[in-house]
């Protein structure tokens, strides 16, 4: 099996888990502290590992059937709707 399979095997299996509560918002507070963490590094290698896994989170956390583009969506259909009495 090569890498490739690898990675697309681990996509299905991520794809097929049902999210936890909260997951995205949590992925998302480590990717800014990590990004901020590489802002405050002297190391040049810290600065780019750090931003890149920073960023990565920061994406991770966007993405998916639970992230902020369900939130997006959510808000462009007119928001949260409560019921009317």
């Amino acid at each position: 099996m090569d890498l490739e399979q690898t990675i697309d095997e681990i996509k299905q299996v991520d794809a097929a888990r049902a999210d936890y509560p909260g997951e995205h918002l949590v992925v998302l507070g480590a990717g800014v502290l990590l990004l901020l963490a590489a802002g405050r590094s002297r190391s040049f290698l810290m600065r780019i590992v750090a931003g890149a896994a920073g960023g990565a989170l920061i994406g991770r956390a966007a993405s998916g059937t639970g992230g902020i583009a369900k939130l997006a969506g959510v808000l462009q259909n007119g928001g949260l709707a409560w019921p009317r009495r």
